[in-house]
């Protein structure tokens, strides 16, 4: 697979009132083109300041490489952002929520409102296109917020907690959704989560860091059927003894 994203060196730091505190402390990993990587760690380790040190929100020290076809990216590349609630605006009509990004990129072309509608159709809520969002159930929503992310063509998704607002059997069920978008979209996807299953279920690089300063404590590579869903993946064999081994590594 070739390169996407390389991060070398990444420190980011935070100013208090009385004091500087160091979140993340000198990392480095890539990111395949086509890869979906998980980044798990204890809360407040700092995996959320990572993606926001993608998406360039925060200052950062290192360095944050960009690759396209022709290698090193002089450009940051389209990059969409999932939050943790899907933030549907409640006064915009589902097909609206999905097409809000075309307006605010200013590129609310004939060309892109067919690509949305084509998303909304292929992942069943054509029907509901002209609904509100509480008019919807909540793995529902989810699934339009990431239309509405995938509406710009983003070469990488960042995907933080996603689905720790749904009670536990919603997540699981909203989870096979999204992977299975992302993955018949093929796109690049990094996703912050502390749920350690979701974790292997969906990724196939996990990436374990250790408490603040965060540093990488390890890197697992997942070999588990890339062809299951992310529930029959945790029917795998392999993947309990891989949880108990990202267990003992979060609870040294």
């Amino acid at each position: 697979m070739e390169t996407l994203l390389e991060i070398i060196g990444l420190s980011i730091s935070y100013q208090t009132k009385k004091q500087e505190i160091k979140a993340i402390d000198n990392i480095s990993f890539t990111v395949k083109k086509g890869e979906f990587v998980a980044i798990i760690g204890r809360s407040g380790c700092g995996k959320t300041s990572i993606l926001s040190a993608i998406s360039n929100l925060i200052p950062y020290i290192g360095k944050i490489k960009f690759y396209n076809d022709k290698g090193l990216s002089t450009n940051r590349p389209q990059i969409g952002y999932m939050l943790q609630r899907d933030e549907l605006f409640p006064w915009l009509t589902i097909r609206q929520n999905a097409c809000l990004p075309l307006k605010i990129k200013n590129n609310y072309t004939k060309e892109k409102i067919e690509y949305v509608d084509n998303l909304l159709e292929k992942y069943g809520l054509s029907a509901f296109k002209n609904s509100y969002p509480n008019q919807l159930s909540g793995g529902m929503r989810q699934r339009a917020a990431l239309i509405r992310t995938l509406a710009i063509s983003p070469s990488l998704l960042l995907l933080d907690e996603p689905f720790s607002a749904l009670d536990s059997q919603t997540r699981i069920s909203v989870c096979d959704d999204v992977y299975n978008i992302i993955k018949k979209e093929n796109k690049t996807a990094i996703l912050v989560t502390h749920d350690i299953s979701e974790a292997i279920s969906v990724a196939d690089k996990i990436i374990v860091l250790t408490e603040r300063p965060a540093n990488i404590l390890s890197m697992h590579e997942i070999n588990l059927n890339k062809e299951l869903s992310p529930l029959k993946r945790r029917e795998e064999k392999g993947f309990a003894s891989l949880f108990e081994t990202l267990w003992g590594e979060l609870h040294k």
